[in-house]
């Protein structure tokens, strides 16, 4: 939620989001642009199950790879090295540093690759009912999220 509420407030082509409170309402309530993130997510990851080579990839997992300490074959080296969050930042075809709608002086598009920022967003409250919100409505026990390492 707080990538896409970053993200929404750079995109100039999607309406502006407006502050975090009420942002936070919006997207339990589904009333996103596209429509409810749950469906979004639980539809692409329902999609898995019949598309072998479809993978999800979570910012954590890549995240854990990046900082093991044990060595990597070479071409897992090189992978962890794309992905790698800086060089990531610094590449235009992923930063998406020359798309004209995005106004980078509010927020860049690759932010700050760290895990768990969403604790410099959230209350005590909104933890609680995102989470809430998050067991009702997501009943696909396989999708977890991780939000720490």
């Amino acid at each position: 939620m707080v990538s896409f509420y970053h993200f929404d407030r750079m995109n100039q082509v999607q309406p502006e989001p407006g502050e975090w409170s009420n942002y936070f309402q919006r997207f339990l309530d589904g009333q996103m642009l596209y429509g409810s993130w749950y469906d979004h997510v639980g539809n692409w990851w329902n999609k898995t199950k019949t598309y072998p080579k479809l993978h999800y990839m979570f910012y954590e997992d890549i995240a854990e790879v990046i900082y093991l300490v044990e060595p990597l074959p070479e071409d897992k080296k090189t992978i962890v090295e794309l992905v790698h969050f800086d060089n990531m930042k610094n590449n235009e075809m992923t930063n998406c540093s020359k798309r004209p709608f995005f106004d980078f002086s509010i927020s860049q598009f690759m932010r700050k690759g760290k895990v768990g920022d969403w604790k410099t967003h959230f209350t005590v409250a909104q933890n609680e009912a995102f989470d809430e919100d998050y067991r009702s409505k997501m009943k696909d026990p396989t999708l977890r999220f991780r939000t720490e390492i």
